[in-house]
């Protein structure tokens, strides 16, 4: 990609991210922001494998179609559920502390959002323009890129699912993939950009800049498990459910599907009902 190109993307990405600013500070409801951001990475990522030159064609078409799927489901997704919605608490948790200058702070937030959109988008870059002839690798990578989006969409299914029966009540979800993690659908977010570098990796040496692909899972690991993922949101759940969180955080992994600890087969089907 030529410094023009990134610099062109850059801007689209600032630009997305101020509509998103907007979007917030009109509705009142935070929930755009994340919705706008997955459109914004999914037409940053179609813009970067169009202009890629020199990749395998049939590389590219699966990097457009994957960026693309996954952008539509979890913007339409996010979306659905913001409509009639309130304040995302954790970005709640983030105005009131700002007071005052919320809306600026705000503005400058979503500016950092911008540049990791464009390091995503930069990460489908190097895939599609991977010269590499399209081989196993590449299957691999297209099918942990849906076995991730399938992942996500079952897990948003299954809490849009528990949250609807349960309204109001306070419970925790524990069913499905979530009795296996407290949070699956960041896994599967998080295991969809690992697809990236396997897409964008030429082991001949001839596509250097592939390496710079592993940026993406990297980014999207720190930022669900250590910024703004699983800290703000487990910080709400703890002063809205209190030890039953707590309990929780005790009996079932944070991020990664595992086993569950410390409980027998009777509580865990209870806890399911």
């Amino acid at each position: 990609m030529t410094v023009t190109g990134a610099i062109l993307l850059a801007i689209m990405m600032s630009l997305l991210m101020t509509i998103a600013w907007a979007a917030q500070r009109r509705t009142g409801s935070s929930g755009w922001i994340d919705s706008i951001w997955s459109f914004a990475v999914g037409i940053g990522g179609v813009t970067a494998a169009l202009i890629a030159e020199g990749g395998d064609g049939t590389r590219r078409w699966v990097a457009l179609g994957v960026i693309g799927l996954w952008s539509l489901r979890l913007g339409l997704h996010i979306a659905a559920r913001t409509k009639g919605a309130g304040e995302d608490p954790r970005y709640q948790a983030l105005i009131d502390e700002w007071g005052d200058r919320a809306g600026f702070r705000l503005f400058l937030f979503l500016q950092v959002q911008a540049v990791c959109a464009l390091v995503l988008a930069l990460a489908v870059y190097a895939a599609a323009a991977n010269p590499a002839a399209f081989g196993l690798l590449d299957i691999l990578a297209l099918s942990v890129a849906v076995i991730a989006i399938a992942g996500e969409a079952v897990s948003d299914w299954q809490l849009s699912r528990f949250r609807r029966d349960n309204h109001g009540k306070g419970k925790i979800c524990e069913v499905g993939l979530w009795a296996y993690s407290r949070h699956p659908n960041y896994f599967f977010e998080w295991l969809g950009w690992c697809a990236w570098p396997l897409l964008a990796l030429d082991f001949s040496g001839a596509h250097p800049v592939g390496l710079s692909a592993f940026a993406a899972p990297a980014l999207m690991y720190w930022l669900l498990v250590h910024v703004s993922g699983i800290p703000p949101l487990e910080a709400h759940m703890l002063r809205s459910r209190g030890d039953a969180f707590r309990a929780l955080q005790a009996r079932v992994n944070a991020f990664f599907p595992g086993p569950r600890r410390g409980q027998s087969q009777a509580a865990i089907k209870e806890a399911r009902s």
